[in-house]
């Protein structure tokens, strides 16, 4: 379920990222409303993902997928333009992204050892 709550964070994110692009910066006011709204909705499904998901692994999940999203809608539906280094940026955000996953999914089934305060 935890999966689903990230990918859930995720869209709600990309959402309101689309819809800050289209409130012209708060001059129209239901991309301005949609803005808040996702970015709640985002925030909310962010923090139950984290009831079971390392911090450090959903925020980076989050943020690079929400990162890899934006340029890729940028790029196909407000005309942005990509070059080698923006694309290249892009590959290595999904490689640390699923590398993180991999890893993060090895170390949970590992033993952990934890810190006594002395």
């Amino acid at each position: 379920m935890q999966w689903i709550y990230l990918s859930l964070a995720i869209l709600f994110e990309v959402a309101g990222t689309i819809s800050m692009k289209l409130s012209a910066g708060f001059t129209k006011w239901q991309p301005s409303v949609l803005l808040v709204i996702f970015y709640i909705c985002s925030l909310v499904f962010l923090t139950l993902t984290l009831k079971s998901i390392q911090v450090s692994v959903a925020y980076a999940i989050w943020s690079g997928m929400g990162i890899v999203m934006i340029t890729l809608i940028g790029f196909f539906f407000f005309s942005e333009k990509v070059n080698i280094s923006k694309a290249l940026s892009i590959i290595l955000i999904i490689i640390g992204v699923i590398t993180l996953n991999l890893t993060s999914e090895q170390a949970h089934q590992a033993p952990t050892v934890s810190r006594s305060n002395k």
